[in-house]
């Protein structure tokens, strides 16, 4: 019975396969039915089972042959540049075609006595000639994009050179031309940090908010400098701008509350109403939780201090010499510290207060680090700030 069922379960799998084919070959899609048959017969092509994968196999190659044929003839009586990209793909697409089915071939038509029938030719020459004319087309484009000082024409020249390297490698000077056409095509943005406040700014925070190598934000188009490079034509510049830096004072706060709680201390034996021992079916002894009340009193210290980094960041055509947008932009840091000393039962306070028990007074940090802590979190924000407002849609 269950051979039986297992049976049942695979003619039905392989019927669908082969009504997916059928439905792929009746609506133009001879590739996927091609993919199909061949996926279908490569394990077991001379299987009974498989006779319909190989009549459609037969029949979907032909019509893809005729449709490729088809095209090729009409593109190159046009004679119109812009087609030696099709032409190129379509033969190596029909040579493709016919990898695929040599390692099947033979395949027999059982009921017909007779092999299935596939003219295959040889399309080398075609592929060559084609490649050669898309080769040349791509290279006289490109060199014609970069005839001209728009940047899109120049990263569209890399987007043509990049494909031909691609299908016919080092290309006459093609190597050459991608790099001027990345760097032609690449913004620049010349990034200025400005004290306006009256405070001094540490150096070395300076020195990191300005090297965006850490960033992370350069990409294929987009180059941010922090110290201005010779041979470089800048085409944006962003200037952040340091408004006020305010430091609270060191503070100590002091509080004093009270906790209460009821803790399990071991078990004891259950009394009754006249203070009788209850006891069990057995006669032993009922023991319940010993539930006791314990209270402390904390006396807490906290130390605190915070600064605050207020700035606003400039974006500027530095070609047009013009304000693009201003963007605001703070952050800021706090240093806490709280110690705990306390009189009665530590354990009637909450679980996660414990460690302050534990804990000292700490030497409040200087106005500097306190500066410098603030910048580290004013850093990632300027740099979230980049990243959603690009200089160039």
């Amino acid at each position: 019975m269950k051979k039986l069922s297992f049976i049942l379960a695979f003619l039905i799998i392989t019927s669908c396969g082969v009504k997916q084919t059928q439905n792929l070959l009746s609506t133009g899609n001879y590739d996927e039915a091609i993919a199909n048959s061949v996926a279908s017969l490569r394990f077991n092509k001379d299987k009974k089972g498989n006779q319909d994968y190989v009549y459609l196999l037969e029949e979907a190659f032909a019509k893809a042959k005729e449709r490729d044929l088809n095209s090729l003839n009409l593109w190159e009586k046009e004679r119109n540049p812009a087609n030696f990209e099709k032409i190129f793909n379509t033969y190596l697409q029909l040579n493709d075609r016919q990898e695929r089915i040599k390692p099947l071939l033979p395949l027999k038509l059982i009921k017909e006595g007779r092999n299935a029938i596939f003219p295959f030719d040889n399309y080398n020459d075609q592929i060559i000639t084609s490649k050669n004319n898309l080769s040349n087309y791509l290279y006289n484009n490109a060199k014609s994009l970069m005839a001209t000082s728009d940047k899109m024409n120049y990263r569209k020249a890399f987007d043509d050179l990049t494909y031909l390297n691609q299908i016919n490698p080092n290309y006459k000077n093609t190597l050459d031309l991608l790099d001027e056409a990345h760097f032609k095509g690449t913004d620049y943005v010349s990034v200025t940090m400005r004290n306006e406040t009256n405070m001094i700014i540490p150096g070395r925070l300076l020195n990191e908010l300005l090297d965006f190598n850490t960033y992370g934000l350069n990409n294929k188009w987009t180059i941010y400098h922090g110290d201005k490079q010779k041979g470089i034509d800048y085409d944006f510049g962003m200037v952040v701008y340091f408004r006020e830096i305010h430091i609270s004072p060191e503070q100590i706060k002091e509080s004093e509350f009270f906790k209460e709680r009821q803790i399990k201390e071991g078990q004891k034996r259950l009394l009754d109403a006249n203070g009788k021992e209850v006891l069990d079916n057995d006669g032993k002894p009922v023991l319940v939780d010993n539930i006791r009340t314990i209270n402390v009193r904390i006396y807490e210290t906290r130390q605190l201090k915070s600064s605050q980094i207020i700035a606003k960041v400039d974006y500027v055509d530095i070609r047009k010499n013009l304000l693009i947008q201003s963007f605001p932009l703070s952050s800021e840091s706090i240093f806490e510290n709280i110690f705990s000393t306390f009189k009665g039962d530590r354990r009637a306070s909450d679980d996660n207060y414990y460690s302050n028990f534990d804990k000292r007074a700490i030497q409040f940090p200087s106005n500097e680090e306190m500066v410098y802590n603030t910048g580290e979190i004013f850093k990632n924000k300027l740099k979230d700030l980049i990243l959603r407002n690009a200089f160039r849609n």
